[in-house]
């Protein structure tokens, strides 16, 4: 039994509907011009809540969610994270980051393995070369190369995923080059250290929630078996792609093998030691995976080499994914959902397949699975696996009228959904969908809420992280695609169609995503616990 209590609010008078919670995954509140897509959409359900009484904005970025400093921007895990938790918890990079500076990560048993593997093998490093700092940071990369120096490693590869997302579209020469020059430096001293293979993000490796499997794969055959097209150098690679398709975006780059004499220069075998330094956990998972399942089925792996794998980080703590890892993740307790379930409070969780892991995974702490499987539900739509900017209205009216159908039952409590739209669509840049994005997210809107009002619930709408408020940027009158989060606040509108209670913002001051979940709990009738954030809400007489 959970030993978590929530005490019931004093003067709380209930009501018949559920607390219905939005998330409008990538929008914020940006510059009201042709840039921003929020903006710019038709938008005439979301333009008339913004003009209700109960509506204020949120950080979603940087120290608010836990990252090292406010030119850091939000992102989907993180935001999710403090939605649900109540509080502000140290997230991957800052971890990282820490660890790297003190150099304990050097000092634990994963590393000593890895060293060992390294003596009479080859050390390789995979992950998102770039300081977007969303999944991973340059700076991490060049600091572990440097302890392999250090410690007198001879041969390392590097496997260069190319960003392009969270940083500028075509950006990949600003880190693939320095990278080289970095390894040639390292090689210098007697060392030899190179990049082996890469490609794009979306194309190769990086894939998540088991929306692609194929992206794993095209990334095993180039980092494992040296498959794909092969490069003098990488930087030769990302010149060639460029000059052959003008049009050709980092993200969405082929695989690419660094070969001398025909033969590729790093791959993966056995005795080897590998490293994911990527240290969030959505786009880990997959690749992990496969390094480690004996009985694997996703894919023909073709080989599996005996190697040691081990993440920066650990992705899934539930699942053990992966076994080994460098730095410890945080120890996120006490959340919204767990207060919930022991509190008897029935709930319903849905998204597509994108974002399903926030609504659950991340929401919970960084925990698989069901709190409490009587009590709660969970709902995946499976996402399609074209490119968003072509269908950008994905899968939100499904979720809708599953939602819908849901608050009819009439059995959950609490709801809560994710669309996915202005996020995915605004990480392509492309103008016209992202526009369709947030309309189809307005429209979807539209329909809920008067089945909320109906049900005499509440519509509580927020969203964890800026994309779409932002489509693309200028410079010396030369637009360039922005198809990174921003450092935007976001929307939180409380729309109360109960009537039951006089609700009025209690004026937190510099409030954040964290604020939230005690907000959700005053909503549901109970006491915040104490080790919340402040609630943003207060109940007049």
């Amino acid at each position: 039994m959970s030993s978590l209590c929530l005490n019931s609010l004093s003067g709380y008078r209930s009501f018949q509907g559920p607390v219905v919670f939005f998330v409008l995954d990538g929008v914020g509140i940006g510059s009201r011009d042709e840039r921003d897509g929020v903006f710019m959409a038709h938008t005439p359900v979301l333009d008339q809540l913004l003009e209700e009484n109960l509506v204020t904005t949120l950080n979603a970025h940087g120290t608010a969610v836990g990252l090292p400093s406010d030119d850091d921007m939000g992102n989907s895990e993180v935001g999710h994270n403090a939605l649900g938790a109540g509080r502000v918890f140290s997230q991957g990079a800052k971890l990282v980051g820490e660890a790297l500076e003190s150099k304990d990560v050097f000092l634990g048993k994963s590393w000593a393995e890895l060293k060992g593997r390294a003596e009479s093998g080859v050390l390789h490093f995979i992950g998102l070369v770039s300081d977007g700092n969303v999944h991973s940071h340059i700076d991490h990369l060049y600091q572990l190369l440097d302890g392999c120096a250090e410690q007198g490693l001879q041969h390392v590869r590097v496997h260069a995923l190319l960003d392009g997302r969270d940083v500028g579209a075509k950006s990949a020469l600003d880190y693939i080059i320095p990278l080289e020059e970095k390894l040639e430096e390292l090689s210098a001293r007697g060392l030899d250290y190179r990049i082996a293979s890469g490609g794009g993000r979306m194309v190769t490796t990086m894939d998540r929630y088991n929306a692609d499997w194929s992206i794993v794969e095209k990334g095993w055959k180039a980092h494992v078996l040296g498959e794909g097209r092969s490069f003098a150098k990488a930087s030769d690679a990302v010149e060639t792609y460029y000059s052959e398709d003008p049009d050709m975006t980092d993200q969405y780059m082929d695989s690419f093998v660094v070969t001398e004499g025909g033969n590729p220069v790093g791959t993966i075998n056995d005795g080897d030691g590998v490293v994911l330094f990527n240290f969030r956990g959505d786009r880990a998972i997959e690749i992990s995976r496969a390094f480690e399942e004996e009985e694997f089925t996703k894919f023909d792996r073709v080989r599996h080499p005996d190697v040691y794998y081990a993440g920066i980080m650990q992705y899934d703590g539930d699942a053990n994914i992966p076994e080994n890892y460098l730095v410890e993740p945080p120890a996120i307790n006490n959340t919204l959902g767990e207060y919930l379930c022991a509190a008897g409070v029935s709930s319903y969780a849905i998204s597509e397949t994108q974002k399903f892991g926030h609504v659950t995974y991340f929401w919970n702490g960084n925990k698989s699975g069901y709190i409490d499987e009587k009590l709660e539900r969970y709902e995946e739509v499976l996402s399609e696996t074209v490119p968003f900017d072509q269908r950008p209205w994905m899968k939100a009216a499904d979720i809708t009228d599953r939602v819908i159908a849901e608050i009819k039952k009439a059995d959950k409590k609490f709801i809560r959904l994710n669309y996915a739209n202005c996020d995915m669509v605004g990480h392509t840049g492309v103008v016209e969908s992202v526009r369709i994005a947030v309309e189809t997210v307005d429209m979807c809107l539209g329909r809920l809420l008067p089945v909320i009002e109906k049900a005499g619930g509440i519509a509580v709408i927020t969203a964890d992280h800026g994309n779409a408020d932002c489509m693309w940027t200028e410079k010396k009158g030369k637009r360039a695609p922005m198809v990174a989060h921003t450092l935007n606040p976001v929307p939180f509108i409380i729309k109360d169609f109960s009537g039951a209670n006089s609700i009025a913002f209690s004026g937190v001051a510099e409030a954040g995503l964290a604020n939230v979940a005690a907000t959700v709990c005053n909503l549901l009738g109970y006491e915040a616990p104490k080790e919340y954030m402040p609630s943003l809400i207060t109940f007049q007489a």
